[in-house]
């Protein structure tokens, strides 16, 4: 089976979206971008300041309430459905919940050959990057950078702290098309 979705998870700022932009680039068939970013901007406005939906705190924290997880579980079950009706699909986000979030996207990928990338960068670095892009609360970057990561299990891992997107996205293009040559 060839890979149908690449499911990158990685903190604020770690550099996901060039490496999905670069992935378009060098994979040779056409891929989708889906992330968690366009989820919040599909939101309604009130959900993004909200108990019942997504709260960003002073320090850079994130917590989200009931309200956003019930939009969240109905977009991660569209994804799937994207990928089931034929294209493939390049998630970007950001499992705040670690293994957790981990599993809620493994029972509704259930199925579907998958790839699961995690991107690093070191909290320091990444904390310069979120200062440069100004739309982001300051402190985001530093809180998320490993506890994404905390008890998720990865097919490969990159960093970006030295590393480039268009090499990450190589590494991981390479990945796919080792997988499509693996006798099963």
């Amino acid at each position: 089976m060839t890979t149908q979705v690449i499911v990158l998870n990685g903190g604020s700022s770690s550099g996901k979206s060039g490496i999905v932009r670069c992935l378009q680039a060098v994979l040779p068939d056409p891929w989708l971008a889906v992330g968690v970013d366009a989820l919040l901007e599909a939101m309604p406005a009130s959900l993004r300041t909200s108990a019942a939906g997504i709260e960003f705190t002073a320090d850079g924290g994130v917590s989200v309430g009931p309200e956003f997880r019930t939009l969240q579980t109905a977009w991660r079950e569209g994804v799937a459905a994207t990928v089931r009706a034929g294209a493939r699909v390049v998630i970007d986000d950001v499992f705040l919940g670690g293994a957790a979030s981990r599993q809620e996207w493994r029972q509704v990928l259930a199925g579907l050959d998958v790839l699961w990338v995690g991107v690093r960068c070191e909290s320091a670095v990444a904390a310069g990057r979120e200062l440069a892009r100004g739309d982001r609360v300051p402190g985001m970057a530093a809180s998320q950078a490993d506890l994404v990561h905390q008890g998720v299990d990865y097919d490969l891992e990159v960093d970006t702290t030295h590393t480039e997107s268009l090499d990450c996205a190589r590494a991981i293009a390479a990945r796919i098309r080792g997988d499509a040559v693996r006798p099963s």
